[in-house]
């Protein structure tokens, strides 16, 4: 990979993590919500099974929180999703897609609860701060509604349970999934979270105060030297095994919850305070909907836009969002929007690669 270079700019925020994140070897970087997300393998190839043998920190920093607190905090995060949150414990974690009001998707964070009246929606590339500062005051609601300073670090892999035993102690690695418990570092209560975007298993720890960033950061990589503990970030080949959906790629505002395979999500009996439910009422089966797909032949290309499916007979079937060559399932596995009618695991379809036809096999599900 070549090095990609940033014009410097304090446009594009630096994260807490950044002196170490560029020490460590960052190869690229991109930008996500305003702020710097780096790269740091040589191939994904070797990244992905670093990442599903040992332990990972990501600075994933990028992923901003908006804090929506007050007493109407409960009302203002339900008017943004179908999923009913009324239920939600102050020590979980839910996984919320957010529509507008014709149930289009806006976002899919992770929303924290702190507590009845206080919640971090922890949050995919786009916009939400203003959306929400938009509904509250549209609405005449009583919350605050910032962006605190928290930045998110995950620590990823079979590993991580040590590596997180070993620095915050026995009685954090008894989490349970998407939920979440408090530490204390050098004197400074923070939020950590068994959860983040990888299938491999680990923890988000919600960094509460820019000046902690480069000690959480030793004390990591102190405690794991003998884990062969390395700085990483989200790798694509892992989560398009899992089925991880990428904001911004695999969904857009284009989409339905429905069509994105969230309707797990969508509580539209219970959750009627949303502003898309009258909408999504009526989009309830979809004309297309998210699939997973393996492609025949060598690795495909680097994908930069949708390479379109066709039927047998040569008409449009969906689109190709995400794909790449899978080492431990020697296939591209592939992310696609598949219409209705061909979506039936098994179906056959043609993949337009740039650099060829290919053969799309439809799957009943993702590989793991």
């Amino acid at each position: 990979m070549s090095m990609l270079y940033l014009t410097p700019s304090i446009r594009l925020r630096r994260t807490p993590f950044s002196n170490r994140v560029d020490s460590a070897g960052a190869k690229a970087y991109t930008i996500y919500n305003h702020m710097r997300l780096a790269s740091y393998y040589e191939t994904p190839e070797e990244d992905y099974r670093h990442l599903k043998t040992a332990v990972q920190v990501w600075d994933v920093s990028c992923e901003r929180q908006v804090e929506i607190k007050g007493p109407d905090a409960l009302r203002l995060v339900q008017m943004t999703t179908p999923r009913d949150m009324s239920r939600m414990q102050d020590d979980q974690c839910y996984y919320v897609p957010m529509v507008d009001s014709a149930g289009k998707m806006m976002n899919d964070p992770v929303a924290v609860r702190l507590g009845q009246d206080r919640y971090w929606l922890s949050l995919a590339d786009s916009d939400m701060l203003l959306y929400c500062k938009g509904l509250a005051a549209g609405s005449g609601l009583d919350v605050e509604v910032f962006e605190p300073d928290v930045s998110p670090l995950a620590i990823q892999g079979p590993k991580a349970d040590e590596l997180v035993c070993r620095v915050f102690g026995e009685e954090i690695i008894r989490t349970g999934f998407f939920r979440h418990k408090t530490i204390n570092f050098q004197g400074q209560d923070m939020i950590i979270a068994r959860s983040g975007w990888s299938h491999q298993g680990g923890f988000e720890l919600y960094l509460d105060g820019s000046g902690y960033g480069e000690a959480v950061w030793d004390a990591l990589f102190e405690a794991g030297k003998d884990l062969d503990v390395r700085a990483g970030c989200p790798n694509l080949i892992e989560r398009i095994e899992a089925g991880l959906l990428s904001f911004g790629s695999d969904i857009t505002m284009d989409h339905t919850p429905f069509e994105a395979g969230l309707g797990k999500y969508c509580h539209l009996d219970s959750a009627t305070g949303f502003l898309g439910r009258k909408a999504l009422l009526d989009l309830q089966e979809p004309a297309k909907q998210i699939r997973a797909l393996a492609l025949a032949g060598p690795a495909v290309p680097a994908i930069n836009h949708p390479w379109p499916l066709h039927d047998s007979t040569g008409n449009i079937a969906g689109c190709i969002s995400s794909s790449t060559w899978s080492p431990d399932f020697d296939t591209n596995v592939t992310i696609a929007m598949v219409k209705r009618e061909h979506w039936g695991g098994g179906t056959v379809l043609t993949a337009k690669v740039p650099d060829g036809d290919r053969s799309a096999i439809v799957r009943d599900k993702f590989w793991i």
